[in-house]
């Protein structure tokens, strides 16, 4: 797992390179310094206990609860969002941290319950509640973004934890029975004009669709094998908005085209079937429930990041995984490598037996 994560941190170094015009600074460079720093921090969650995981797994997530609600009351304000807490050596963003803490939690709450309860409504109603919490929280930010990427790891956790199909089902007629609602009054103006922007983004060219009219650009004019690298003209002449964080395969489509792209889906193929290997050969619930929630958080990233840059998706400002400028995104998806690691390790030093709580 370690040599394509390595070829694809390098790969996003080079680019994060041409999108500053052929320089390391300000982002090539800290982007390798901020995996080195992150890579120890995954090797020691990697050696982390069973047992101790399951000790700290509440009070973590009560501790990143309060921390979002100290972001409503003391939180720096940034972009127009109040997401972060400046805690002086750095600044922090908790909902970040929610995303592999939700998923951890609900494994251990699962993983806990006895199977002839995983049909009643205890099973339902109080991981909804721990879901729903930081997600209310997330969208007072406001974040639809990592909201929906919170609900998209407990979602998963909770499907593979085996509850009733009809649930989701329901739950998917109830999501588009809301979705109006949401969408007039739950959303900020330029939310709205976010996802209105998706399905028509000529309508207004020069504004609310200038970010997706660009990326298309990007991409298409790379071709086949791109213009060649530190030849991009949508990002050296800053027609691309966000070329080193959110619209980063942008850039690189750009100037290492079609082949660039394959390379880069291909490397998170693979990363990806490890982590899902990791899932299914682990010896308990707890530890399969974490791995696949894992991935499917490393997934969400992914997926809404390439439908978003080739305007399949909203703009909702999700990075792509380790080859974005970002602290944050990093920190998130480098502790769900090392979660991974963990369990893997967990893999290799348990006897074989069947599934247990």
């Amino acid at each position: 797992m370690l040599i394509p994560l390595f070829l694809l941190v390098a790969f996003g170094a080079a680019v994060l390179y041409s999108a500053a015009g052929g320089a390391m600074q300000p982002f090539a460079s800290s982007h390798l310094i901020r995996f080195g720093v992150f890579l120890v921090m995954a090797s020691i969650i990697a050696s982390v206990p069973r047992e101790l995981v399951k000790l700290l797994t509440y009070p973590a997530y009560i501790a990143v609860v309060l921390m979002l609600f100290a972001v409503e009351l003391i939180g720096f304000v940034g972009g127009g969002s109040q997401r972060w807490l400046d805690l002086g050596f750095m600044v922090l963003q908790p909902s970040e941290l929610m995303k592999p803490v939700i998923v951890l939690t609900l494994a251990h709450f699962y993983s806990a319950l006895p199977a002839g309860m995983i049909t009643s409504w205890r099973a339902l109603v109080l991981p909804g509640a721990m879901i729903a919490l930081p997600m209310a929280l997330v969208l007072l930010q406001p974040d639809l973004g990592t909201s929906l990427a919170i609900a998209f790891g407990g979602g998963v956790v909770m499907l593979l934890a085996g509850l009733p199909m009809k649930w989701f089902v329901g739950g998917g007629f109830l999501a588009a029975a809301a979705a109006p609602v949401v969408f007039f009054f739950g959303l900020q103006p330029y939310q709205q004009r976010r996802v209105m922007t998706m399905f028509d983004p000529e309508a207004d060219p020069l504004g609310a669709g200038y970010h997706i009219t660009q990326s298309k650009i990007a991409i298409g004019s790379g071709g086949i094998f791109g213009k060649g690298f530190n030849e991009g003209s949508q990002s050296h002449l800053q027609y691309l908005p966000e070329p080193h964080t959110d619209f980063v395969f942008a850039t690189m489509a750009e100037e290492w085209g079609l082949i660039g792209g394959l390379f880069v889906i291909a490397v998170f193929s693979v990363i990806l079937r490890w982590g899902w290997n990791v899932a299914r050969a682990s010896r308990d619930r707890f530890a399969t429930l974490l791995a696949a929630g894992m991935v499917a958080t490393i997934f969400f990233y992914i997926a809404v990041n390439l439908m978003m840059v080739m305007g399949m998706a909203p703009v909702v400002g999700i990075p792509l995984p380790f080859m974005s400028h970002g602290g944050s995104s990093m920190m998130t998806n480098m502790i769900c490598i090392g979660a991974l690691m963990m369990v893997n390790r967990w893999n290799r030093e348990a006897p074989r037996s069947g599934l247990s709580g």
